[in-house]
């Protein structure tokens, strides 16, 4: 549960914080990171994914929207739309990343400690 917990912790907090310029794209990925307790390699994966999760959720909803307001060509525009969403959140799930790396990295060497 603490890969997918970093996830979910990430993209909420993303949401939460999205709103400072990088330091709080950087700061959810920390916290996502942490949470994973998978090391580092483990923290960027949670926290890139966790910064993905709304790009890929924004296509999604387009998608059926397109679809459902104009049939299979709204799902094609909405599908296409969707692919610049995602494409634009890369950016923000970098940073993420980032973030889990280190978060990641702090809770591994913790791990380690105990140990």
């Amino acid at each position: 549960m603490g890969f997918g917990l970093g996830i979910i912790v990430t993209f909420i907090l993303n949401i939460l914080l999205g709103w400072i310029p990088v330091l709080g794209n950087l700061l959810a990925g920390i916290a996502g990171g942490y949470a994973a307790k998978k090391g580092a390699g483990g923290g960027f994966l949670a926290g890139f994914l966790g910064g993905l999760l709304g790009g890929i959720i924004l296509a999604i909803v387009v998608t059926l929207l397109g679809g459902m307001f104009a049939g299979l060509a709204g799902a094609l525009v909405g599908g296409l739309i969707g692919l610049k969403f995602v494409a634009a959140s890369l950016i923000i799930a970098l940073i993420c990343g980032i973030g889990g790396l280190i978060g990641g990295a702090i809770a591994g060497k913790k791990a380690e400690n105990q140990q």
